[in-house]
């Protein structure tokens, strides 16, 4: 038996055997390396792996890098991620790490990042194609980020993930519905909510049809973010969701993002109602809300509303007055829609709604300026009149 085999016990009493091997000077720190392995349940498989080790050794397979040589997928993820979370808000990582951990980790995760083929690669690429509309470019994206990061790191020489085809998807046949209502629509919606009865959830919702915010912004509004005398509504940050499904605060999602908002005097109106209404309410619960950081939509226990709540309110409103299913998120295509019919310029829609660029405003909303382009068209043939 090799006399670097050490035979020892364990904590529940039976015997194994271990052993400790030199493996050279460590080129950076020029201290010693040595490795230990244990866990053998017998003198042959213990002097099966040193030998295993010392012709390893003896070809410097174990130089620089000893245990970067059968290095997984996941264990780059891992590295790499690490600098990710400097690079964008918690927000943006903790939805990365999801889709890493729901669909591209149990993909590729388990194996060695130097042999997985862009045969793999394709086929993992294909099965989300069939499962997602528009993600699996997004998952792929950051599959051939961690690539990259691995070449950077000597683990591999190529990106598999760069000789990929990318699937596209076509258009669905049949007409889809668009995410957002009319002036009817919405005269019709706020007719199922009693403004007496429900002043939160009317305040709430004429709120997001009236300014366009984003649900986030809505839920993270204090009061101190509402100027009553002049009716102006600052829009400074934004409620998210961070690691581990806490909400949490944030800055707005662009620098355009933060922005003052002119309000209607109906809107300002309900607001006020809410504002003394809140008091009544939350003094019987035990709450002193007269502090300007008073949160404008708050749970009984006065703290954030999920997220998901405007959506339970909308579901059952939609179900009861029939209209066309749209998303909270449709109150923001619902309010561009009216600036458009109201006549307002496509600059003034994006600063409104705290967009970067004109042109996110002509991607989102095609159906209004394809509205808005038929009237120019009645207004030429006027114009030429022949």
């Amino acid at each position: 038996m090799d006399n670097r085999i050490k035979k020892y016990t364990k904590k529940d009493g039976t015997t194994a055997y271990m052993f400790n091997m030199y493996l050279g000077i460590n080129e950076q720190t020029g201290k010693s390396k040595r490795t230990t392995r244990r866990g053998f349940n017998t003198v042959k498989s213990a002097t099966e792996e040193l030998k295993k080790l010392d012709y390893q050794a003896s070809k410097g397979m174990l130089d620089n890098k000893p245990d970067k040589a059968n290095i997984t997928f996941k264990e780059v993820y891992e590295e790499w991620y690490q600098g990710y979370i400097n690079t964008v808000r918690e927000s943006t990582y903790n939805r990365t790490q999801g889709m890493f951990n729901n669909h591209i980790l149990p993909a590729l995760g388990k194996y060695r990042v130097r042999t997985i083929s862009i045969a793999q690669c394709q086929t993992s690429l294909n099965k989300w194609y069939k499962k997602t509309t528009r993600n699996y470019k997004r998952w792929f994206n950051y599959v051939q980020a961690v690539f990259d990061y691995a070449i950077k790191q000597g683990y591999i020489k190529d990106n598999p993930a760069k000789m990929v085809v990318m699937p596209k998807k076509h258009e669905q046949s049949g007409k889809q519905l668009p995410n957002f209502w009319d002036k009817g629509q919405l005269k019709t919606f706020f007719s199922f909510i009693d403004p007496q009865s429900e002043l939160e959830k009317y305040t709430l919702f004429r709120l997001l049809a009236f300014t366009g915010i984003r649900r986030g912004e809505c839920l993270a509004l204090t009061w101190s973010d509402l100027n009553l005398n002049d009716n102006i509504l600052d829009i400074n940050k934004t409620l998210t969701q961070g690691l581990k499904g806490k909400q949490i605060v944030q800055a707005t999602k662009t620098k355009k993002g933060t922005r003052k908002l002119s309000l209607d005097s109906t809107t300002v109106s309900y607001l006020k109602r809410w504002k003394l209404e809140q008091r009544r309410i939350y003094l019987m619960l035990g709450f002193n809300v007269n502090s300007d950081d008073q949160l404008i939509f708050a749970t009984t226990k006065n703290t954030f509303k999920s997220l998901n709540t405007p959506s339970k309110w909308l579901k059952p409103i939609i179900n009861k007055s029939q209209l066309p299913p749209i998303t909270i998120h449709g109150f923001r295509h619902s309010h561009a829609s009216a600036l458009f019919s109201a006549g307002a310029s496509i600059k003034e829609v994006q600063e409104r709604l705290g967009h970067e660029d004109a042109q996110t405003i002509l991607n989102i909303y095609t159906h209004v300026t394809e509205k808005q382009d038929k009237e120019a068209v009645n207004k030429l043939v006027n114009f030429l009149d022949f």
